[in-house]
């Protein structure tokens, strides 16, 4: 009998769209060390020695995930001299090091929310009388390799499984929420390769490498795997929050049947309000929120989680509302702006009408006077440097202001920054988290607000579009303005309005990539700010939606 833990349909399509290696586990390593050699030891009292090792070195100095790769490549190094094993053991030791870097969160996830994930070449290739589909192989129970025994013993336990190699399919699963942490089992050249991908969205694992590399009738540890499979210890301060499913959670606060007890509709103004809070959108802020305010207080109710979603929502629609009309904007998210559908007037009103709506929510909030003030008087102060930033952004596209980079990383940090610290604080604050822990978040909303515009701008700019203006591009502008005064020169006057000219001397002077070299900081800047967060959950939640936005820019390194 075929044996599978479905996923589904979703899960499938995202197996098939997505490209690359098998499930990353374990870093890219310094060869020069390891002559190239990945190799696992063969004795398997020298692999519980490094394991045992391993553990003794991640507990001695608190290493908490996702873990640098030059710092595990280092610590690799220190645990084999100290055990006096043969370098060409390195790679295998950083696999232990991040293992154990990960092991209380994945003790901590209920087993049904794990995928157990095997490989293709653990089969009897000769014997085999499974079937091979898009998502792998499907085990007929033949009993000619230990694949079945595994795949019952996972069921047993309510894993998910999969029998697959050549795919990040597990990165796509924990993406759309179907599984929260991965064991799994891989040759060391296929583990060490396909690091950064999960690396990058924070995925939970335990990597098991294969007893020797091969594509045909490999041997595992099975004892070691089942161990793994079978360690689990509850605890509500590791077990990982589920971004994609929050995310789900969330959307389904916005429908017009719970928008609706909040905001009638009983005239003009809240029916646009209405409208404005119907239209997706990412909905990135809500789920800022909602992270760190489940992250501190451990706390599933939605009787506070909703309010504090729509309270941000409210305050982020009533900015795009006077936004577009600012910008004079005509359309957003496909459609008809607040202003261009309904006219000026009215479209200034409605975003007045949200952001008393949002400070009425807050009011109404059910937490203790202490906790509410300090929302309130945050959330107030805020709010005031967002106008100034705007201000300072409606002068820099009409032309009448000129900006450096510097001046325009604090436009960015006044306006999308700050957006982004009052998602965050909002759930901090209202979750109780510590006065330090608040700091920290505060400084990794400024980067990673400057590091979203810079990234936009970016965008923006290689994917040309209709009616386009050298305003579109403020922070290549600010760099253009920076050169000319580095030599001493002016801006011409006129290049405000000539796109063509403006891209002609962006990429002249090279300005698009020290653009990404900013972004680069930035995105670096918010690792190094994560990696100061005591709450395990929120930090692995964070480098996750990180990895999400920043793609190309999550090295972690």
């Amino acid at each position: 009998m075929a044996r599978r833990k479905k996923f589904g349909k979703k899960a499938g399509c995202i197996a098939l769209q997505r490209n690359g290696h098998f499930l990353a586990l374990a870093p890219t390593v310094n060869m020069k060390e390891t002559n190239g050699i990945l190799k696992v030891p063969e004795e398997s009292f020298v692999r519980n020695k490094m394991r045992k090792a391993a553990a003794a070195m991640v507990k001695s100095i608190g290493l908490r995930p996702p873990v640098n790769i030059r710092k595990l490549e280092e610590l690799a190094a220190d645990l084999v001299r100290g055990q006096e094993i043969s370098a060409e053991f390195i790679p295998f030791a950083m696999v232990l090091l991040g293992n154990e870097s990960w092991r209380k969160t994945v003790k901590a996830t209920p087993m049904n929310r794990r995928l157990l994930l095997l490989p293709q070449c653990l089969n009897n290739k000769e014997k085999c009388e499974g079937l091979f589909d898009e998502l792998g192989l499907n085990c007929a129970g033949c009993k000619a390799c230990p694949i079945d025994d595994l795949l019952i013993e996972a069921e047993s336990k309510g894993y998910a499984n999969l029998v697959a190699e050549g795919t990040t399919v597990a990165v796509g699963l924990v993406e759309e929420g179907s599984i929260d942490a991965v064991i799994g089992v891989s040759c060391m050249p296929v583990l060490q390769r396909s690091f950064e991908p999960v690396s990058n969205a924070a995925v939970p694992v335990i990597g098991i490498p294969l007893l020797f590399d091969g594509c045909e009738n490999t041997r595992a540890d099975i004892k070691w795997i089942l161990d793994e499979m079978r360690s689990y210890e509850p605890n509500e301060e590791y077990q990982p929050i589920s971004v994609s499913l929050l995310k789900n959670r969330i959307e389904a606060f916005f429908t017009k049947e719970n928008i609706e007890k909040y905001i009638q509709g009983r005239d003009k103004t809240e029916q646009i309000a209405q409208e404005y809070l119907l239209i997706d959108g990412q909905r990135i802020r809500p789920l800022l929120a909602a992270l760190s305010y489940l992250a501190y207080s451990n706390s599933e109710n939605d009787e506070l989680l909703q309010p504090l979603t729509l309270i941000i929502e409210c305050f982020h629609k009533a900015s795009l509302i006077h936004d577009d009309i600012e910008d004079n904007a005509k359309q957003r998210y496909n459609t008809l702006t607040a202003h261009a559908k309904h006219g000026v007037p009215q479209a200034i009103n409605a975003g007045d009408f949200l952001i008393g709506k949002g400070y009425k929510l807050l009011s109404d909030l059910d937490v203790p006077n202490e906790i509410l003030k300090n929302c309130l008087r945050f959330i107030a102060h805020s709010h005031i440097k967002l106008t100034r930033g705007q201000g300072i952004d409606i002068l820099f596209n009409d032309g009448k202001i000129q900006l450096l980079p510097d001046e325009m990383i604090g436009v960015f940090k006044n306006k999308t920054g700050e957006a982004i610290k009052v998602a965050l604080l909002l759930g901090a604050i209202v979750g109780k988290a510590t006065k330090q822990e608040q700091e920290i978040l505060e400084q990794f909303a400024d980067f990673m607000g400057i590091a979203y515009q810079i990234r936009d701008d970016l965008n923006e700019y290689t994917e040309p579009h209709n009616a386009e203006k050298t305003g579109d591009y403020p922070f290549l502008l600010a760099l253009l303005n920076k050169h000319f005064a580095d030599q001493e020169k002016e801006t011409p006057a006129n290049l405000f309005g000539q796109v063509v000219e403006f891209r002609k001397l962006i990429d002249k002077f090279g300005l698009q990539e020290v653009a990404k070299g900013y972004l680069q900081k930035y995105v670096d800047n918010c690792y190094v700010e994560l990696d100061k967060l005591e709450n395990s959950k929120l930090r692995l939640s964070l480098y996750g939606v990180m990895g999400k936005i920043f793609k190309s820019e999550s090295t972690n390194e």
